[in-house]
């Protein structure tokens, strides 16, 4: 019933990108389940899952730009960042709410972002959050990441809380761009909630909830209707017709001659229609990822 493809899981609050893969493969009864890039527990939003043969392609979308939306909440600072942690700091949060606007455009472009401690990335074969855990001392280096765009969505002056909206390249932390424009407004502040909203053509608009899946499990339509085929995903790339004779060897992994330009292609059987993907170099062509 199910083919190969991505569904995209409107990620509740409190699960975990693997509790979610793992609630995808019991609903649909799916061997091989996969995810684009993680989300932290407390964040919702737009997690890509893979199914199938799909799983393959996450080599191509891990790479992608996200787009989220942010509450920071003023004149706290936490250990981890965001609103599971520990408050260390407290500061006036009686701020210039009109230099806000001013104050993201200064975030735009590339820049040096320093991840947080409590984060998963290896610093000599350990992960950050365990030298945290264990109270020791670690330089963390910096990464070169970019906003491509940030604007501000809402201001609660009582609580002391603004939304905004970013869109950045992989990599980005938005635990740590709310400390940093939190101080550059004067004063501390933590990511009090997180939703991601799109990753790379992957909408919110087009998510579903776990519960929405499991209870439409049974419905065929539903299914087919929130399953992103590879061909819809790849609909971009130029194609490659092969007949049979030649979709064999190329199944068996043989390398074809073809006169084309290096680059990803979607590969078709005359008669079989769409296969998968195929990548030329220096005018040879083999399989990439077959459904």
């Amino acid at each position: 019933m199910y083919m190969n493809g991505i569904i995209i899981i409107n990620k509740p609050s409190g699960y975990t990108s693997q509790d979610v893969i793992s609630k995808v493969k019991k609903i649909m009864n799916v061997k091989k389940v996969g995810h684009t890039g993680t989300l932290d527990p407390m964040a919702t939003g737009v997690l890509p899952v893979l199914l199938g043969n799909a799983t393959k392609l996450s080599k191509y979308l891990i790479e992608h730009d996200k787009t989220y939306v942010s509450t920071i909440k003023l004149g706290e600072k936490r250990d981890t960042g965001d609103s599971e942690g520990s408050i260390i700091e407290k500061k006036d949060a009686d701020i210039d709410f009109n230099s806000v606007e001013s104050v993201l455009n200064t975030f735009l472009g590339v820049q040096k972002q320093t991840p947080p401690i409590y984060s998963a990335i290896k610093v000599k074969g350990k992960k950050l959050y365990e030298y945290a855990r264990a109270n020791e001392q670690v330089v963390i280096p910096e990464r070169e990441i970019e906003i491509y765009d940030i604007k501000l969505k809402s201001i609660d002056n009582k609580n002391h809380e603004i939304i905004f909206e970013v869109n950045c390249s992989k990599g980005t932390y938005i635990r740590v761009l709310s400390e940093n424009i939190s101080e550059k407004l004067g004063t501390v502040g933590y990511m009090k909630e997180l939703r991601r909203t799109k990753v790379n053509k992957f909408d919110i608009e087009n998510s579903i909830t776990l519960e929405e899946l499991e209870q439409n499990i049974n419905n065929e339509l539903f299914i087919k209707n929130n399953i992103i085929t590879m061909e819809k995903v790849f609909e971009n790339y130029d194609k490659i017709i092969i007949g049979d004779k030649k979709k064999e060897l190329f199944l068996n992994g043989v390398m074809l001659t073809f006169d084309k330009k290096d680059g990803i292609y979607n590969i078709y059987s005359e008669k079989k229609g769409y296969i998968g993907t195929g990548i030329v170099k220096n005018k040879l062509l083999k399989r990439d990822v077959i459904i």
